[in-house]
């Protein structure tokens, strides 16, 4: 089943049945509702942009703690930039495999595509992370100039690291040598041209990202901000832009805060 890029701006990978589904219903997040992730958003954008109009960009890796808006960032470009020709294909890690093929389809098409994988983590010897880095800058065909890989991860390097991996290094004379585990990780997360670290937040960025999301309330703030932080305790003190949208789902227009 062919999909008219004209009409659809992103797609999924099905795996079961080989084919891409194309998505009419897109979460609809803007890049104006993500707060404190200026930086990486910023940079986001202008690798983006250079990206669209055909100058140089890099693939991205979006790494860090979860919740942070890794995700949504990405998900945000598509809904500002579709009308600029950018297209989203979100493939799940564990069809990295069909990576290439998918990108075949593809890669004579007018349109920008970036290829989104998300939570992309391997173990040692995964074949799925061998077909990645061929699309990425591994292989005798030139990588297309239509297609960008923006991937987010917990982990920096993507492979499980170990104490062994460090026990495996050698100097010799000044140069530090790494050990062939370490090399093989490397060599994965250097084909990201541009690193974005998105690190925990505090009690205070948490709160400023619950009041944008509450930026229409007339109640008591002091109120809120307790019932707020009572929300994100009773789910292991997590202090992300994820908990405070949960809260924001959970308390808009909930009893608990009228009449404060």
């Amino acid at each position: 089943m062919s999909i008219d890029w004209q009409k659809i701006n992103a797609a999924v990978w099905r795996p079961r049945k080989a084919y891409l589904r194309g998505i009419e219903r897109i979460d609809p997040i803007m890049l104006s509702q993500l707060v404190g992730i200026d930086e990486q958003k910023r940079q986001l954008i202008d690798n983006t942009k250079r990206f669209l109009n055909g100058e140089g960009a890099n693939n991205a890796l979006l790494w860090g703690s979860r919740g942070t808006g890794k995700s949504s960032l990405i998900k945000a470009l598509l809904n500002n930039y579709w009308r600029q020709g950018l297209r989203l294909i979100q493939v799940d890690r564990n069809d990295l495999v069909e990576l290439p093929e998918i990108v075949d389809e593809i890669r004579d098409l007018p349109q920008k595509f970036i290829v989104f994988c998300d939570d992309m983590t391997f173990e040692q010897g995964e074949a799925s992370y061998r077909a990645l880095k061929s699309v990425l800058d591994g292989s005798i065909e030139a990588p297309p100039a239509n297609v960008l890989i923006y991937a987010t991860s917990n982990r920096r390097h993507l492979l499980p690291e170990s104490m062994q991996d460090n026990q495996d290094a050698v100097l010799v004379g000044r140069d530090l040598h790494l050990g062939d585990n370490v090399e093989e990780k490397l060599a994965l997360s250097d084909r990201f041209g541009l690193w974005l670290s998105f690190y925990p937040i505090n009690w205070q960025g948490y709160l400023a990202i619950v009041d944008h999301y509450f930026k229409d309330f007339r109640g008591d703030r002091e109120r809120l901000h307790e019932a707020a932080k009572h929300f994100a305790m009773a789910r292991g003190g997590s202090k992300s832009g994820r908990a405070a949208l949960q809260f924001y789902k959970a308390y808009i227009g909930s009893e608990q805060l009228k009449d404060s």
